[in-house]
């Protein structure tokens, strides 16, 4: 299957948090620049406006006061241009700015605004005696006002400097705001390679650890910041991972030991059964040789096939089985398994102490094969010469079921260690029994698939074996 690309653009993450920056820092910018120029187109045209509106005020103060050449003396300066037109038609102006035609006040007519030259109509009714109102002629702002003296007053003034002073701004915001982009983006490679250092720190211990060093770690990082919880994740995915490895390298070297040790059993009934075929091959021997060496072949070949079904049912139990459960009274099924156990005529003394029946809901059958284990193993431990105790009992809320023989007992440092596969206390008497050491792995492994267990408890000042089973109970 081919590999995808899952991402585009740069390769490297500084490359990507640098040029994100970066386009973060030109969004700022613009939307910086836009509001300064607005900012200052409003406020320089404001000021326009003020001009106008605080000389026609001035006018009006000073109406009648002074001569029309003296006020209007008085009016001019800052760009603004201002016509004095009288009653009787005459004006008097100072040509700084242009006079917008629709300012000029009609000849004759008492509330009309005309121009000397009687170029069209005011824009706009008449004004009002002491009222004036800015109003845009192309790129001149103009304001006409009546004065109390009968006299109407034009000041203008030309706002097209704004458009020049914006493009000037503008112009400097370009080259000042690609200055400084040039001088961020060479700063953001020095600044996002200091902050992304402890990402080529778990880089370089990763390789390491590749190479074989596995002791290395990031070390404590702080778990407030994400640096610091990408490290304590990743020291604690290698440390799970180590454990995982060593789990599987004790799971290879255990399954190593068990193939040799299966091996090894197999190969003693086989070596059995070659050996009697081969003393059958070599003549013709008395009918008494030929019968012990078909015995001998018939018992080596029962031996090796109890060993591979014993193989075969641990094999199942770790992979899981289907229970056939039911309601068994566990007492009923201990006394049948002693009362088997009592035709074999061993010389064992047996008994079973119970306070009544106990009902768990198991599978009968497989819990029969873990009390014939139980029964097998304590009726070789005492070779026909002891006795052997099963009690059966409530233990907090599982049924329990002891055997306890008087044979020699298990040490207490092997307690667990017989309940692994193919391990053997007494090697030389297993192998005359045929036994090959998995009777308690697999009685064990059927006791947790119950949802119990079986263990080997400390007998006691009585001596001897003690392994408990556990059942769930049976919900009333």
């Amino acid at each position: 299957m081919p590999r995808q690309r899952l991402s585009r653009g740069p390769a490297s993450l500084a490359g990507r948090v640098r040029w994100a920056v970066l386009v973060l820092l030109v969004a700022l910018l613009v939307a910086l620049f836009v509001v300064v120029d607005v900012l200052l187109v409003v406020r320089l045209r404001s000021d326009l406006q003020t001009r106008l509106t605080d000389r026609a005020a001035l006018a009006q103060q000073l109406d009648g006061t002074l001569s029309a050449q003296q006020l209007l003396d008085k009016l001019r300066g800052d760009g603004v241009g201002a016509e004095l037109c009288s009653s009787d038609g005459t004006c008097v102006s100072t040509p700084v700015a242009p006079v917008p035609p629709d300012s000029q006040p009609a000849a004759g007519a008492g509330d009309a605004t005309r121009s000397p030259a009687g170029r069209g109509p005011a824009a706009g009714p008449p004004a009002a005696p002491g009222a004036d109102q800015v109003q845009r002629d192309g790129s001149t702002l103009f304001t006409v006002t009546q004065l109390a003296s009968g006299a109407r007053l034009t000041l203008t003034v030309d706002d097209s400097y704004v458009g020049e002073t914006l493009t000037g701004l503008v112009v400097l915001e370009v080259l000042g705001g690609a200055a400084g982009l040039l001088v961020a983006w060479f700063a953001l490679g020095r600044v996002v390679d200091a902050a992304l250092r402890p990402l080529d720190d778990m880089t370089s211990v990763a390789r390491g650890i590749a190479a074989g060093d596995r002791g290395r770690r990031l070390g404590s990082g702080r778990p407030d910041t994400e640096l610091g919880r990408t490290a304590l994740a990743f020291d604690a995915m290698i440390d799970g991972l180590e454990s995982a490895v060593a789990v599987a390298e004790r799971s290879q070297q255990q399954m190593r030991a068990f193939l040799s040790d299966a091996s090894h059993e197999l190969r003693t009934p086989l070596a059995g059964f070659q050996a009697s075929a081969e003393n059958l091959l070599r003549g013709d021997p008395p009918r008494a040789d030929r019968e012990r060496a078909l015995a001998a072949m018939v018992r080596e070949s029962t031996r090796a096939s109890r060993l591979v079904g014993d193989l075969l049912t641990a094999a199942r139990l770790e992979e899981g089985v289907e229970l056939e459960r039911a309601d068994v009274d566990v007492v009923e099924l201990a006394r049948q398994e002693v009362e088997r156990q009592r035709l074999l005529g061993s010389g064992t003394a047996w008994s079973v102490e119970a306070a009544g029946p106990l009902v768990v809901r198991c599978d009968a059958v497989r819990v029969g094969q873990v009390l014939t284990n139980l029964l097998d193993n304590a009726r070789r431990a005492v070779e026909g010469a002891g006795s052997v105790v099963v009690f059966v009992g409530v233990d907090d809320a599982d049924a329990g079921v002891e055997v306890r023989d008087s044979g020699p007992g298990i040490p207490a440092d092997q307690r667990e260690r017989v309940f692994e596969r193919l391990v053997r206390l007494d090697a030389g008497r297993d192998r005359r029994s045929g036994g090959a050491g998995l009777g308690l792995s697999i009685a064990r492994a059927i006791a947790r698939a119950h949802g119990g267990d079986l263990v080997a408890a400390d007998p006691g000042p009585r001596g001897g074996a003690l392994l408990r089973l556990t059942l769930p109970l049976t919900p009333a």
